[in-house]
Formats: structure tokens, sequence, C-alpha cells
């Protein structure tokens, strides 16, 4: 489970948020370019993907083969809904409503290191026991399952079992582990939010769009919460998510253009002197807008 690479400085702490994830890939773009470069990284379910990813390989080079791999992605790559898979769950002989066997080959060929105790920066995966509800914090072993773990949503992905525990969302204890990065000692917090999709013209259609998105709204309330509870314990800066966003976190065809307008916000975020402010965004509340259209 937890390894001996305790590293104080900045950590960089990713949060969940399925397809938002794309969001990431432009702040670490900018955060790189500025040359803001992290001691640390923090991540659960979407966020442990882009974390661990970045902790292999982080460099401009890295970035852009990251940003390449979620340009590439489609739902069924990450997703892969079928009408057996989800009757079988339905039924009871499944736990879960979709195979992970495509995200597990995806992650197999593309994370930069397949042991998170041999990434180029110590890299902390966050996942929940599914029996006793404890946070779990993952920074060895098999990269691949880690990451698995921490993106099993319940009952859309199965439980991972690692090291004898049955793991699930790293969401579920703690979805944007600002907790886990200060219990790790670091002194300096860059929170990457994916934040969610405020401007849906409708609730979303399919029970997955439904879980996904009640589970980002999850996620923008309890890191408000986390930020003012921890504000005394870390220097913490909040890059600010998109908004607005349309499409909902199931939806993976607007990933490039979240890059890149994620990437500018970022950039202009870092020439306000976004690093030396604690402003909490006031995208990460909640509110509305007018339908936007794609």
């Amino acid at each position: 489970m937890a390894s001996s690479r305790r590293t104080t400085g900045t950590a960089f702490v990713l949060a969940g948020g399925g397809s938002l994830g794309a969001v990431q890939v432009g702040m670490l773009r900018s955060l790189t370019a500025a040359g803001v470069v992290p001691d640390l990284l923090v991540g659960a379910s979407a966020g442990a993907i882009n974390a661990s990813f970045f902790a292999g390989d982080p460099t401009a080079r890295g970035v852009a083969e990251l940003e390449r791999i979620w340009r590439g992605l489609e739902r069924s790559d990450v997703f892969p809904v079928s009408l057996l898979q989800g009757g079988l769950g339905v039924l009871g002989f499944r736990r879960n409503l979709v195979d992970p066997s495509p995200l597990r080959r995806l992650l197999a060929r593309s994370l930069p290191a397949l042991d998170l105790a041999r990434t180029a920066l110590p890299c902390h995966v966050v996942a929940t026991d599914v029996t006793s509800g404890e946070e779990v914090v993952l920074s060895s072993g098999s990269a691949v399952e880690a990451v698995l773990a921490s993106a099993a949503i319940p009952g859309v992905f199965p439980p991972v079992s690692i090291g004898g525990r049955y793991l699930i969302d790293g969401g579920i204890a703690n979805n944007t582990p600002l907790s886990t990065a200060v219990s790790l000692g670091a002194g300096r917090i860059v929170v990457l939010p994916t934040g969610y999709a405020c401007a849906l013209d409708a609730p979303p259609q399919s029970a997955l769009g439904m879980v996904l998105h009640a589970v980002s709204l999850l996620i923008s309330r309890q890191l408000r919460v986390d930020i003012e509870r921890l504000a005394a314990q870390a220097d913490l800066h909040v890059v600010p998510p998109l908004c607005p966003i349309a499409v909902g976190p199931h939806d993976f065809r607007c990933a490039g253009e979240w890059i890149e307008r994620a990437a500018r916000s970022t950039q202009q975020w870092l020439e306000r002197g976004g690093l030396e402010q604690h402003d909490v965004p006031g995208e990460l509340g909640f509110h509305l807008h007018e339908a936007v259209g794609y």
C-alpha cells in the first residue's frame, strides 16, 4: 500500500470527474510550460489516471502524449456499456454494469511506468475499501490495478482486489484528496479540479450519465468543504475549472476542446498571480447557465 516515498514540498492534487478529466490535461500543459512542477502527485478516480501518467513522465513531452490519448478516447474505451452486461448487473448476476477490460488494456499500453514505486515523481492513488469505507492510499505496486481500483465507480465497475482488500472508487472516501497530500507532508498544494456540467439543458438521459453527473456534483461540493477545513494546514491554490460545460462526464466528444480551453484559462490564471492567491474559484459553487450547445 503506502510506501516510504514520503516527500515534502508541492503537491498536485487531481480530482475525479469522468471525461472531464480532459480538463486537467490542459491545466498540466500550462503549469508545465510555466515551470510549475510538483514534488508529488495525489489523484483519485479520473484524476488518478492523469496523476499516474504525469508522474511517469512529468515533462512537456509527457503532457503532449497524455493529450494525444485523451483526444483519441471514445466512450467505448472507458465505459463500454452493453445490454448483456447491464442486464446481468440489474438481475444480480454481476456487481457491475460495465466491463473494465477495455480500460485495463488502455492503461497497460499507455502508462509510462507500470509500478507506482518507479514513477519519476512520487504518485499516490486514492481508493476506498468497499467493506470498511476506509481510504486506502496506493503508492507502490501495479499502477494499472491501482488506477482501476481508484476509478471503480460503485455499480459501474467491479471492485479491484489488491493486497487482500476489495477496493472501489477513491471518490467515495476522498475524491479530491487534499487531506492525503497534507498527511504526506505537502506544504503547498495545487488543486486541479475537473468542474461539473453546469450548463446542461436537461438531466442526463442514461443511468451511467446520471451516476457520473451526480458524482461530479458531489466532488465540487466536497472540494469546497475540504478547502475551508484544510486552509490553515497548507498553502492551497485551486486552478479554476472550466465554466460553462454543457456535456456530461460520460461523453468524450469534447475532450480536445476542453483541453484547449483549460490550457488558456490556466495560463491566464497564472498570469494573474494565481499561485500567490488563495481564493476559491466561483466556478466550484453551484450555479446555473443558459444551455450551451455544442
